[in-house]
C-alpha cells in the first residue's frame, strides 16, 4: 500500500539525490570536506537547532492527543539539552568554544530556512508543521545511511562521528516517528490539502540542499561571493 510520505518522497526524488551528491556531504563520506567548511556548517546548525526546537514546542501545542504532545514536548527537550550539547562537545574539537557558538551571525539561507518553517507551524495546522519540519530529519538520516557504506567513513577521525550519530538506529527511530506521523495526519485530507502539504515538503527540501551549498561555500550572503 502506499503512503502520502511515499508520495513525498518520490516528489523530492531529484532534490534529495542532488543532496547526497553534492561536494559537502560526498566530502563527510570520504573526508574530503575541508574544515574550514564544516565549521562554518557547524556553527550555521547550531543556531538553526535553537528554532528547529521551537518547531516541537509549537506542534506540542497543536497535537490533539497527550501522548503526541508529550513526545513532541520530549524531542524539544531532548533538542535543547542533549543534541545542542552534543553538538557544543563535537564544535570543541574542531577549536569552536560554546561561546563562539552562541554568537554566531545567522546566514541569509539560515534566516530564510528557519523563518518559513516557522511561519508554517504559527499559522498552519499541526499536519503542515510536521511536512515543513520532516525533510530535515528523514533527509539526514538517509545521508546518514548512506554515508555509512563508504569504507572508513564511521571511524573517520574527523567526520566519523556526525555520520555515525545520523545513521544510528536511535535518529532513524524519530525519523520513523515522524513519517508514520506524517502518514496518520494525512488520512482522509483533500487533495487540495495534501497538495499543500506536499508544497512545504518540497520547499524545505530545496532548502536542505540550500543550507548543505551555503555552508560549503561558507556564504553569509550571496552577493558576497560573487
Amino acid at each position: 500500500m502506499t503512503t502520502f510520505t511515499d508520495r513525498l518522497r518520490k516528489s523530492v526524488a531529484p532534490i534529495w539525490e542532488r543532496v547526497h551528491q553534492h561536494p559537502f556531504v560526498t566530502g563527510l563520506g570520504d573526508g574530503s570536506l575541508p574544515v574550514g567548511a564544516f565549521k562554518y556548517y557547524m556553527k550555521q546548525d547550531y543556531i538553526y537547532l535553537i528554532d528547529y526546537a521551537k518547531m516541537f514546542a509549537i506542534a506540542s501545542v497543536k497535537a490533539y492527543d497527550l501522548e503526541t504532545s508529550a513526545r513532541f514536548a520530549a524531542l524539544q527537550e531532548s533538542t535543547l539539552n542533549t543534541e545542542m550539547e552534543l553538538h557544543r562537545q563535537y564544535a570543541e574539537r574542531f577549536g569552536i568554544s560554546r561561546e563562539e557558538l552562541e554568537a554566531t551571525e545567522s546566514s541569509f539561507v539560515m534566516l530564510g530556512y528557519t523563518s518559513y518553517m516557522l511561519r508554517v507551524a504559527h499559522q498552519g495546522s499541526l499536519a503542515e508543521l510536521v511536512s515543513a519540519l520532516l525533510p530535515c530529519t528523514w533527509s539526514y538520516w538517509e545521508i546518514g545511511k548512506r554515508l555509512a557504506q563508504v569504507e572508513g567513513a564511521l571511524d573517520h577521525e574527523l567526520y566519523g562521528e556526525w555520520v555515525r550519530m545520523y545513521s544510528s538506529d536511535e535518529f532513524g527511530q524519530l525519523a520513523i516517528w515522524l513519517i508514520d506521523i506524517m502518514n496518520q495526519l494525512a488520512e482522509g485530507k483533500s487533495e487540495q490539502e495534501l497538495a499543500k502539504l506536499e508544497e512545504y515538503f518540497v520547499n524545505t527540501s530545496k532548502m536542505e540542499y540550500m543550507f548543505w551549498d551555503m555552508s560549503y561555500r561558507e556564504e553569509m550572503w550571496p552577493w558576497e561571493n560573487n
